[in-house]
């Protein structure tokens, strides 16, 4: 039998990340966890040994820090193991853009964006040359909803929703599959993490039916899961209003409607 890839995962000592981790072990897949917390990595690994007898390794790291990014990607280009990245290190800062500090949000977007971008790059190149592997870019549904008054936080995750749909048509027909996962309100550490209030937060979904859904569309190959919506026939129409409008952006003179004045 063909020996299953290793998974690397990021932001795996808790959430989303950790319940990843936990579902590619019960697979059969060996991993390499990535986070800040080595400690609750640690235990998360001692643990899924013990349950699931995969070989596991913890390489603590801070994806905002660039000398920890680079070891990361370093670790990617280099073991011909890894064959899935889960990029789903991520953060969010408390209040709106008026009083979030500039260093925040410049490490937001660090983390949010750049890390995932980084990572892809540095694991593209061997995927490519092999004719497989997999890139899961783990959004938000906020990257596609501005009246939520994220700015921030939403164009991070609206970067991920643009570059993973780009790598799908790059990659994709070189044997590389890339999904994008899109949670709505989903229950992690994120929320307290960010300083909400946790009384005013809105109903949310666990975390592991989170993951499982999104596993099924990995699966069936999905370019974008969205476990939230329960109306696919909606994001299906958003898509094709969206390629409706591009045999418009050839044009070469300007809408009627921008017409000067008199």
């Amino acid at each position: 039998m063909p020996t299953k890839p290793t998974v690397l995962v990021t932001g795996a000592s808790s959430g989303i990340g950790a319940t990843y981790a936990d579902r590619f072990a019960r697979r059969g897949h060996d991993l390499v966890l990535v986070a800040r917390d080595g400690a609750r990595m640690d235990d998360l690994a001692e643990r899924l040994r013990r349950e699931t007898g995969v070989t596991i390794d913890v390489l603590p790291a801070d994806l905002t820090v660039p000398a920890q990014l680079r070891a990361v990607e370093a670790r990617l280009r280099e073991d011909d193991r890894i064959g899935i990245l889960v990029n789903n290190a991520g953060a969010n800062v408390r209040g709106g853009f008026a009083d979030q500090a500039t260093d925040d949000i410049e490490r937001l977007v660090a983390l949010n964006a750049t890390s995932v971008m980084r990572l892809a790059s540095a694991v593209a190149p061997r995927f490519v040359r092999a004719g497989e592997g997999a890139i899961v870019n783990i959004g938000s549904v906020v990257g596609l909803v501005p009246e939520f008054s994220m700015a921030v936080y939403g164009a991070t995750k609206a970067f991920v929703q643009f570059l993973s749909q780009g790598l799908i048509h790059e990659l994709g027909p070189k044997g590389v599959y890339v999904q994008a996962v899109l949670p709505a309100a989903t229950r992690t550490e994120i929320w307290s993490r960010s300083g909400a209030d946790e009384t005013s937060l809105p109903p949310m979904m666990e975390v592991g039916a989170l993951v499982d859904a999104a596993l099924v569309g990995f699966d069936r190959r999905e370019p974008v899961t969205i476990p939230h919506l329960h109306d696919v026939g909606q994001w299906d129409a958003f898509q094709a209003a969206r390629q409706a409008m591009i045999p418009g952006f050839g044009t070469v003179e300007p809408a009627p409607r921008y017409a000067p004045a008199g």
